[in-house]
């Protein structure tokens, strides 16, 4: 098998380099009390793409730091009530895909949420209010602030809020519920079934946003992570404070909230991923506790796996 980092048997076995914050679960309890304490000011607005069996809606509803964020939402225009969900997260800088994408799984009785992650390629807020440069990349925007100021702190919890917004509604069960997305997405699938422990199904595809400190050092700081090699030039070119950098995104490391996760996660990984090397991802992947499956894709890079969505979608709808 075609190999450029560890082989198969260290990657079971391999728990991740990011330091994890001594006070990270402290952390993000007090994000989530942030969180929590919002009142988000929820709107469905009809929109102009409509089906005979699926209902469609703008969502709109107020984030942390008063971002007022932006989600596709369909439904079954009949059928059982209450029925189960499906969160969708969109890759790095895009946005919450087109109406048609999501119709399979009204189809089989689901509602769906897909969210435009803020400040991205979508329609929702970036309130900014952070110290430090806003030049390029999310991952290291609010280094030089207080962590919680960092750009994914806010993200991280905007997936947390629309699964707890969608679990509220009058024709969602809210004890079946699943969540999906690939890159930036499957980070953000893990972030949002770690921070809303209540999730019953996850499927993070080549998960974005895990073991900031092996990408850096495997010199895979480029394409999504070029940010990481960025800052150092620009702010530490001596790395003085390398230390302290990592020990600041590990509050936003994917493998130290994966603990978090009680759902079902059914994971996809192409071992030859140089975007997300396939160790950053199973540094998350070997610290769920829950009930959980990798298919392994040995001769694929950062791309769609073959036959690989069709069993998510089977997965997704045993819900």
């Amino acid at each position: 098998m075609p190999q450029f980092e560890m082989s198969l048997e260290e990657l079971r076995e391999y728990r991740g380099r990011n330091p994890r914050p001594a006070d990270f679960d402290g952390y993000w309890e007090k994000a989530l009390v942030e969180m929590n304490a919002l009142e988000p000011n929820v709107e469905l607005i009809p929109s102009g793409f409509q089906t005979p069996f699926a209902e469609c809606f703008d969502m709109y509803f107020t984030g942390v730091r008063g971002a007022r964020l932006h989600a596709k939402y369909l439904r079954p225009r009949s059928g059982k009530q209450p029925h189960p969900a499906i969160l969708q997260f969109h890759g790095y800088s895009g946005n919450c895909g087109e109406w048609h994408e999501k119709l399979g799984f009204v189809a089989m009785g689901f509602s769906v949420a897909a969210l435009d992650c803020r400040g991205q390629g979508g329609l929702s807020d970036d309130t900014g209010g952070s110290k430090g440069n806003t030049l390029k990349g999310h991952i290291i925007r609010g280094l030089d602030d207080t962590p919680d100021n960092l750009m994914y702190h806010h993200l991280f919890l905007d997936t947390a809020q629309l699964a707890k917004i969608v679990m509220a509604l009058p024709e969602v069960d809210a004890k079946r519920i699943g969540a999906m997305g690939m890159s930036q997405g499957g980070g953000l699938t893990l972030a949002c079934g770690a921070l809303e422990p209540r999730i019953k199904r996850l499927v993070p595809v080549c998960p974005f946003l895990c073991d900031y400190q092996r990408v850096w050092e495997m010199d895979l700081a480029v394409n999504a992570y070029e940010e990481l090699k960025t800052y150092f030039r620009f702010f530490d070119p001596r790395h003085e404070r390398e230390k302290e950098v990592f020990t600041t995104l590990g509050y936003i490391d994917c493998q130290h909230l994966a603990p978090r996760i009680k759902g079902e996660v059914l994971m996809a990984i192409g071992l030859m991923d140089e975007i997300c090397p396939p160790s950053s991802q199973f540094a998350a992947y070997n610290k769920i506790t829950a009930k959980k499956q990798v298919v392994l894709y040995p001769d694929f890079t950062h791309e769609g796996y073959p036959g690989f969505m069709d069993q998510a979608f089977q997965f997704l709808a045993g819900l």
